[in-house]
C-alpha cells in the first residue's frame, strides 16, 4: 500500500469497480499521487483528477517516473516564476524563500522549499509557521513536485491541507505562435508599459479586489508588458500581462481573462500570440504559465497552444 511519503510520485492504482460472476472487476489508474489521507487518495491523470476511497483499492503501488525535467531546471524555473510575481515582503530561510503580500494571491504569501533550508525539516516548517504568524498570516508553502515530495510528506503528518493541484506549463515562443494564426477579424491587441485604469479593474473583477500590495505585484518586473483588447466603447474585453525573468529570459504569463461576454471568439489566444511577439523582439526564447489543473476549458486551451506540464505544485496551509 502507498505510504505518504509516496505522495508528489508516480503510482499505479488497482481498485474494484464491480463483481461479476462472483468476481472482482478491477481497473487501473497511473498518475501522480497528490494527496493521501485516512479514507482516500487523489492521483492527477492524464484525464484530470481522480479521488478514489482506499476501501475500494486491491493494490497501489509506486512506478518509476515518467521523463520529468532535472531538479535543476525545476529549480530555475520556480525562481523566475518568483521573480516574475514578486512579493513585496520576503526573507530567506537557507536556501527557502518567504513571501507575504497581505494574503493577496497564494504565490505572493508562501513557502518556496527549494534547496536546502539550513536546517532540519521538521525545524524549517516550524520557523515558517512561525515567520507567518509573526506577519499575522497563516502559513503557507507550495510544493513543487516530486521536488519537494518530502516536504509534502512533512505536512500531511502535520495535518496541512492542500488547495487544487496546479501545472506549470512551458513551450517554446516560437511553437506557440506556429500554433496560432493572426486574426484580422478581432481588435488589435495594444501593448502598453504600464496598466491602466481599466485594465486594473478587469483584474481586480475577476480576482475578488486588488489592493495596493496586488498593484505592486502586477508592476513589481521591470520587463514587463500589459495587453488588452478593447471593444468599441473602449472598455477591455480581453487582458494578459507578460514579464520576462530568469537568466534564462522566460517569458511569464499570467492573469489571462477574458470578459464572460466575449469568450469563445479567440481573445485569450489572441492576447498571448501578441505577448509572444513582443518576446521574441526582447529575445526570450521561452515560456511558462501556470494553471489550475481543475479549470479544464484553460487547460485544454493552452494545449492547443502546444503548453505541455513542466512540473506541477500544491499549495499547502497549515491547519
Amino acid at each position: 500500500m502507498l505510504r505518504r511519503q509516496d505522495v508528489g510520485h508516480r503510482v499505479v492504482v488497482r481498485r474494484i469497480v464491480g463483481v461479476s460472476q462472483d468476481r472482482p472487476l478491477f481497473t487501473d489508474a497511473l498518475g501522480e499521487l497528490v494527496e493521501l489521507t485516512e479514507t482516500d487518495l487523489t492521483l492527477a491523470t492524464p484525464k484530470g483528477t481522480l479521488r478514489v476511497p482506499l476501501n475500494e483499492i486491491h493494490r497501489a503501488k509506486r512506478v518509476p517516473a515518467a521523463r520529468r525535467p532535472p531538479a535543476a531546471d525545476v529549480v530555475a524555473l520556480e525562481l523566475a516564476a518568483n521573480e516574475a510575481w514578486p512579493a513585496p515582503t520576503q526573507a530567506t530561510l537557507g536556501s527557502w524563500i518567504l513571501r507575504a503580500a497581505g494574503n493577496w494571491t497564494g504565490r505572493a504569501n508562501s513557502a518556496l522549499p527549494i534547496g536546502d533550508p539550513d536546517r532540519t525539516l521538521e525545524a524549517a516548517i516550524d520557523a515558517v509557521e512561525q515567520w507567518y504568524a509573526a506577519h499575522g498570516q497563516r502559513a503557507m508553502i507550495n510544493t513543487p513536485m516530486p521536488l519537494a515530495a518530502p516536504v509534502n510528506a512533512a505536512l500531511d503528518a502535520r495535518g496541512w491541507t492542500a488547495r487544487p493541484l496546479t501545472l506549470v506549463q512551458t513551450t517554446r515562443v516560437t511553437t506557440m505562435l506556429e500554433a496560432t494564426t493572426a486574426r484580422p477579424d478581432l481588435p488589435t491587441v495594444e501593448l502598453a508599459d504600464t496598466p491602466t485604469d481599466a485594465w486594473y479593474a478587469m483584474v481586480a473583477d475577476h480576482k475578488g479586489g486588488l489592493p495596493p500590495t496586488g498593484r505592486r505585484i502586477i508592476t513589481g518586473v521591470r520587463e514587463a508588458v500589459f495587453a488588452s483588447v478593447l471593444n468599441p466603447d473602449g472598455a477591455p474585453i480581453a487582458v494578459a500581462r507578460g514579464v520576462i525573468t530568469g537568466p534564462d529570459r522566460w517569458l511569464g504569463l499570467s492573469l489571462i481573462q477574458t470578459a464572460p461576454t466575449a469568450r469563445r471568439r479567440g481573445l485569450a489566444a489572441h492576447v498571448m500570440r501578441a505577448i509572444g511577439q513582443w518576446a521574441l523582439q526582447q529575445q526570450a526564447p521561452r515560456t511558462y504559465l501556470q494553471v489550475e489543473e481543475r479549470n479544464a476549458a484553460a487547460v485544454a486551451l493552452y494545449q492547443k497552444l502546444t503548453f505541455q506540464t513542466h512540473h506541477t505544485y500544491l499549495t499547502r496551509e497549515a491547519p
